[in-house]
C-alpha cells in the first residue's frame, strides 16, 4: 500500500520518533502538532459542497486528530492554494466556515494563500497537551477493552448518495459534508486515563483504525460487529456491513483502554494474538493487516 510505504520512508529517512500517530507529541513545547490536505477531485467535489461546508469540514478533520491524542486542540493555520476562477466570496464564505467549525475555543492564527490549478487545502493544527495523557497507536495492551465514540458508515453512505445523485436520506450527506470531531470523548480520555492508551480516529475507517492500533500495540482486537454504533437505515443499503466497517470519513474515535474508563461504547476487548477479529452472523473473521489495507481507500490507486 503505497501511502503507507511512504510514511514508512519518511520516517525511517528522517530516524523520527514523532512520525506514527494522528498527532506528533513535542513533550519538551508541551503540545501535539498535527497537519492535513484535502485535495479538489480527490477529497471532495465542489459541486457537492458550499465553500462555507468545505471550510468547515477542511477544519473539522484536523480537530480530529487533535481529539485522537487526547490533548485540547487549540490553534490552526490554514494554507489554501486557488485555481484562478475563484472569487473573493468563496474565500469569504469558505473561512466563515472554518471559523464555525472552531467554535469559541479553537483560533485560526495564520497560514498561506497561492494560485494553483485546482484548490488545495492544508491544514496544520496544534493542541494543548497540559494536564493531558496524551495516546499512541502503541499503548494497546491485553484486557484493555475496545470502545469508540460516534456513528460507523454514515459519512461513506453520504458520499455514496451524492455519487450516485441523490439527495435523500439527507443525515447521510451531512454526515458526509459535516462531520462532528468527537471533542468531548477525546478530552475525557486525555485528562481521566492515567495508565498508557491507544486512540485513534476513523478518517480511514473503523476497521483501519482497529488494524492499525493492533498492529502497532501487539494484541488481537476481538470485535462484536453488533455491538458498532450505526444508523440502522445503513441496513437498507448493499454491503452495508463493509460500509460500517470500511467506510471512511466518520471522524470517529476508536480508543483501547483499562477497563475502568467508563466512557464510549464498548464494542470489544484486546487478547493475545495479533490483528482484529471480528465476530458477525454467528461467525468470526480474521483481518489481518494486509487484509485491511487491501479494502481501505489508497490515495495511491
Amino acid at each position: 500500500m503505497k501511502e503507507k510505504e511512504f510514511i514508512n520512508i519518511i520516517k525511517t529517512t528522517l530516524k523520527s520518533d514523532y512520525i506514527g500517530d494522528d498527532c506528533a507529541y513535542l513533550r519538551d513545547l508541551e503540545i501535539v502538532v498535527s497537519q492535513d490536505s484535502l485535495v479538489e477531485d480527490v477529497h471532495f467535489k465542489r459541486e457537492f459542497m458550499t465553500p462555507f461546508q468545505l471550510g468547515y469540514k477542511s477544519v473539522m478533520v484536523n480537530i480530529s486528530d487533535i481529539c485522537a491524542s487526547g490533548a485540547k486542540p487549540a490553534y490552526l493555520t490554514i494554507s489554501l492554494s486557488l485555481p484562478n476562477n475563484i472569487e473573493g466570496d468563496f474565500v469569504k464564505e469558505f473561512y466563515e466556515g472554518a471559523k464555525s467549525a472552531c467554535g469559541n475555543g479553537i483560533k485560526i492564527v495564520g497560514g498561506d494563500i497561492t494560485s494553483a490549478d485546482k484548490i488545495y487545502i492544508s491544514v496544520c493544527a496544534i493542541g494543548s497537551a497540559k494536564g493531558r495523557n496524551i495516546s499512541s497507536r502503541k499503548n494497546a495492551k491485553v484486557g484493555y477493552k475496545v470502545v469508540v465514540s460516534g456513528l460507523h458508515g454514515s459519512s461513506c453512505t453520504g458520499l455514496k448518495l451524492l455519487l450516485n445523485g441523490k439527495k435523500e436520506p439527507q443525515k447521510f450527506i451531512k454526515a458526509h459534508l459535516e462531520p462532528q470531531a468527537q471533542i468531548e470523548f477525546g478530552q475525557k480520555a486525555g485528562t481521566n486515563i492515567l495508565k498508557p492508551y491507544a486512540m485513534m480516529d476513523t478518517s480511514d475507517g473503523l476497521m483501519d483504525a482497529l488494524s492499525t492500533i493492533a498492529n502497532e500495540s501487539g494484541v488481537l482486537l476481538e470485535i462484536d460487529f453488533d455491538k458498532i454504533p450505526h444508523d440502522k437505515d445503513i441496513e437498507q443499503f448493499d454491503k452495508w456491513q463493509d460500509i460500517v466497517l470500511f467506510g471512511g470519513e466518520d471522524y470517529g474515535l476508536v480508543a483501547v483502554v483499562p477497563q475502568e474508563f467508563e466512557e464510549g461504547t464498548q464494542i470489544g476487548v484486546a487478547k493475545n494474538g495479533l490483528g482484529v477479529d471480528v465476530k458477525m452472523n454467528d461467525k468470526t473473521v480474521h483481518y489481518s493487516k494486509q487484509d485491511v489495507e487491501d479494502k481501505i481507500f489508497n490515495h495511491f490507486n
